[in-house]
């Protein structure tokens, strides 16, 4: 977020309700909230141009027909981690890479259509990136929690 930028009620408001329908219009959200449309496009505009907002479509893993989802810990030796984090990040099938702090140095999220894939990602992707010491897979059996709420505005209870 842009220094000297602070969210205030009204902003915290306006990401709720599009946190709920991001195809809200601008009228519906100022109707509930009893604004224009012009401020809460003004607002939306501003919060977007301080880097507060980024409104995106999620999609569903399985609806995509990916069915395994999977955890790899990375060590990397004899190159900067950062170097093998940006390689991992430009596979299809990753679609997280973290640098991290403890035992591993990467922690990528991967999802695949089916097992049939984990041995050519295994075997044939990740294992011929230079820099990597070891693979820790560990395949997803249920998922529990998954939010998009990826930058919390407020306190949660």
């Amino acid at each position: 977020m842009n220094a000297g930028f602070t969210m205030d009620d009204i902003d915290r408001e306006i990401v709720a309700h599009l946190r709920r329908n991001g195809r809200a219009t601008n009228q519906q959200i100022a109707d509930i909230l009893g604004l224009t449309a012009a401020t809460v496009s003004s607002r939306i505009r501003r919060m977007e141009e301080a880097d507060a907002l980024r409104v995106v479509a999620v999609s569903d893993f399985s609806a995509h027909g990916y069915n395994v989802l999977l955890e790899v810990a990375i060590e990397v030796e004899g190159r900067a981690a950062s170097e093998v984090a940006e390689e991992l990040a430009a596979l299809p099938e990753v679609f997280a890479a973290h640098l991290v702090t403890g035992r591993y140095d990467i922690d990528v999220l991967v999802a695949l259509h089916d097992f049939d894939g984990l041995s050519d990602l295994m075997l044939n992707k990740l294992a011929k990136i230079r820099g990597i010491r070891s693979l820790v897979p560990a395949i997803a059996i249920d998922v529990v929690k998954y939010e998009f709420d990826v930058a919390p505005i407020e306190a949660r209870s």
